[in-house]
């Protein structure tokens, strides 16, 4: 059995990426929307930590992981968890491959299918507008934050709450409709002009359980 539920794995789909704005950047923003536009126009790759925690319906916690992740504009990121398991999704621009080691297991998914109205869409997508409406919110806990919420109903992501702290873009947190929230917090950042094409390839591993187009 998967360490990631399916809904979760969905949701967090290139996720993770918390990266700087220049001050200036931001100093011109009205508003943490303002931010979030410019972060999706003028960060074009990057890399950062994460940690991941997932709260059920009642508010418990329910699992923390961790990881790294790496993106480049437009639709290409690396996500690898590390603990407590090892997981990792990559996306080539064109396919989405999600492989699982401890099952051996791969599946693959068109970029389109598999992104949808998720982090990624804005982490590595370069429409945000296309696929969310946004509005800022008030300040919270030291933090700037924009309500991104998805066009499209079909999903099972009803929100995504997205903090800047100063210049970073330091939280995201996602709600889905079976009640879960998923909270993403950055660190460790580092903005790139970008990465090798090499990144984002996957190699199957010998003897892995393929299914996906």
């Amino acid at each position: 059995m998967s360490n990631i539920s399916s809904v979760s794995r969905r949701a967090l789909i290139g996720l993770g990426l918390g990266l700087g704005l220049g001050w200036s950047q931001l100093a011109l923003a009205a508003g943490a929307a303002d931010a979030l536009r410019a972060f999706v126009q003028d960060t074009k790759a990057g890399r950062a930590g994460f940690t991941q925690t997932v709260h059920a319906p009642n508010g418990n916690r329910t699992k923390v992981s961790t990881g790294r992740f790496e993106f480049s504009r437009p639709n290409r990121f690396r996500f690898e968890y590390q603990k407590p398991y090892a997981q990792t999704i990559v996306s080539d621009g064109e396919k989405v491959w999600f492989h699982d080691p401890d099952l051996n297991q791969v599946t693959v998914r068109k970029l389109g299918d598999a992104l949808g109205s998720t982090p990624a869409a804005i982490l590595a997508g370069q429409s945000i507008e296309r696929d969310f409406d946004l509005k800022d919110q008030p300040d919270q806990d030291g933090l700037s934050w924009v309500l991104a919420t998805p066009k499209s109903k079909d999903g099972t992501i009803q929100s995504l709450r997205v903090g800047f702290k100063g210049r970073s873009l330091s939280v995201i947190e996602i709600a889905d409709s079976f009640g879960q929230r998923s909270v993403l917090q950055f660190a460790d950042l580092q903005i790139l002009p970008s990465l090798p094409a090499a990144t984002f390839h996957f190699a199957v591993p010998a003897g892995a359980d393929v299914s996906g187009p």
